[in-house]
């Protein structure tokens, strides 16, 4: 007689269903645990035993056998715990094994049999609603599974509840999905004396999701401008939320259960490792890349990151994945974000600077810059100088726009591009290409000439001139304009061969 349970094994944000079988055979008593499970999962057994122990549950004196299947799919992490002992108590006729069955569980236990929080509550639930069966896990998990009512949620406090709960003992409430976190505080955009044109630029970036390098330098304003960045930005749709809460649950960022509306800002050091931007390390963990995932990845002194580093973004910014290749498995992660990157002009930081020439000119911007390389820089939309403020200047009242108001001109054109794009799989004009892109972002005649002529001049690749398009559309967005027109041109181009000095 074998007893089963279901829970799962992840592999990037996808759960794939395991079936943990129980059996006990004659024999020299043992308890086994197989089907590749890493060192958490074969500690369960010590777990296991320990919480029935304190529950004054013996376990017989036969060969207790645990099977996680398929076998040859690698099981890592301390939420098999619950699975196995719920498949342990059906076997010894404590639990019904209908019940058991038409659960996903997932949970780590402790010595005494309480339930410890896990990971990736949320795509389990995800998982659970697919199969048509119920979600069992720990109660520091419930807010965060019960987001998804597409199943019952079940959330219990001990091993003990569990027995009661499907005994019919003390019957257990679903759980209740977490409250919505939101950020409060956030800058004004009117806190960053002159840069009005770099203001622009962000607004641009915002409203169409395009890739922004600001070059300035030091104390410009760069960093002033990207934390005013997520008070433009619209907040998040019901697919993106859960899209990228299944990502930061896997990650172990939702607070308390609560899914943020927010769209992710990510600023990681320019130190970071290769594993900790794009993802890996132990378990294949999501990396500040797919974090970011419909949100800002904000990389400040770009060029200070390791080359390596900077050059596998490349691959993900096209194609809006990153896979995380190991010997025996691949993990695909979603990272479709808005990179910022932020730089200063040369080593010195003062090349641009007429105040304060710099004394390697131009060796020293070359040889800085030339750290970014140039398909990579290709994949920059919006290229601007980030000049620096005079003393005079920050003594006057602010200027321009507050975020309020650049954040409902932002929305309008994201609602633009939502329903342009409702019958397709392109979210924004940052994913324009191919028919579409001749469709919706085709200049018109005075448009196209200009076009074409800076192209031949600047030698723009096919790369810059289908972004320059992209550019111009969201341009003519933001102006509520049907059609993308020669202004809107003219503006896309300023802010790509303009800054082609800088590089």
């Amino acid at each position: 007689m074998v007893s089963r349970a279901y829970t799962v094994a992840f592999q990037g944000v996808d759960a794939r269903e395991v079936e943990v079988q129980c059996a006990m055979t004659p024999g020299m008593p043992a308890f086994s645990i197989v089907g590749l499970p890493d060192k958490a999962v074969s500690e369960a057994r010590d777990r296991v035993r320990a919480a029935l122990t304190a529950m004054s549950i013996a376990l017989p004196s036969k060969r207790i056998t645990i099977n996680l299947s398929p076998a040859d799919l690698p099981k890592e992490g301390s939420h098999f715990d619950l699975p196995i002992a719920m498949a342990l108590l059906a076997a010894l006729g404590i639990l019904p094994d209908d019940a058991v069955e038409g659960t996903v569980a997932l949970g780590e236990l402790s010595l005494d049999g309480t339930l410890v929080p896990v990971l990736g509550a949320l795509p389990a639930a995800m998982a659970a609603a697919e199969q048509d069966r119920s979600l069992l896990c720990p109660a520091g998990s419930g807010a965060e599974a019960a987001w998804v009512d597409a199943t019952s949620v079940i959330a219990a406090k001990s091993l003990g509840a569990v027995v009661r709960h499907f005994t019919g003992q003390a019957p257990l409430e679903p759980a209740q999905a977490g409250q919505i976190a939101s950020s409060t505080g956030l800058p004004d955009l009117r806190d960053v004396k002159g840069q009005e044109r770099a203001k622009r630029a962000l607004e641009i970036a915002a409203a169409g999701r395009h890739h922004l390098l600001m070059v300035g330098t030091p104390g410009s304003g760069k960093s002033m401008l990207a934390a005013r960045l997520p008070g433009i930005l619209p907040p998040l749709s019901a697919m993106e939320a859960l899209e990228t809460s299944m990502i930061h649950s896997l990650a172990g960022l939702l607070d308390a259960g609560g899914i943020s509306m927010d769209r992710p800002f990510r600023e990681p050091h320019h130190t970071a490792s290769m594993a900790a931007i794009i993802g890996g390390g132990r378990g294949a963990k999501p990396g500040e890349a797919s974090l970011a995932h419909n949100g800002v990845l904000f990389m400040d002194e770009f060029p200070e990151f390791p080359r390596t580093v900077l050059e596998t973004l490349r691959q993900p910014i096209e194609t809006g994945e990153v896979m995380i290749a190991r010997a025996n498995n691949h993990v695909k992660y979603p990272c479709r974000f808005m990179l910022v990157a932020a730089a200063n002009p040369c080593k010195c930081g003062y090349l641009s600077d007429p105040a304060r020439a710099c004394g390697r000119a131009p060796a020293c911007g070359d040889d800085y810059m030339g750290r970014i390389s140039g398909p990579l820089m290709d994949r920059f939309d919006l290229r601007v100088d980030v000049p620096p403020v005079s003393f005079a200047d920050l003594d006057l009242p602010p200027t321009g726009d507050s975020t309020a108001t650049v954040a409902t001109r932002v929305a309008t054109a994201r609602k633009v591009q939502t329903a342009r794009f409702a019958e397709t799989a392109l979210r924004c004009n940052a994913d324009l290409s191919g028919a579409a892109l001749d469709d919706w972002a085709t200049p018109d005649a005075e448009g196209r000439a200009l076009l074409t002529k800076v192209a031949e001049r600047f030698g723009l690749s096919a790369r810059g001139y289908h972004r320059v398009l992209r550019v111009a559309r969201t341009i003519a967005d933001l102006d509520g304009a049907e059609a993308v027109q020669k202004p809107h041109v003219a503006e896309a181009v300023s802010y790509r061969v303009a800054a082609l000095a800088l590089v």
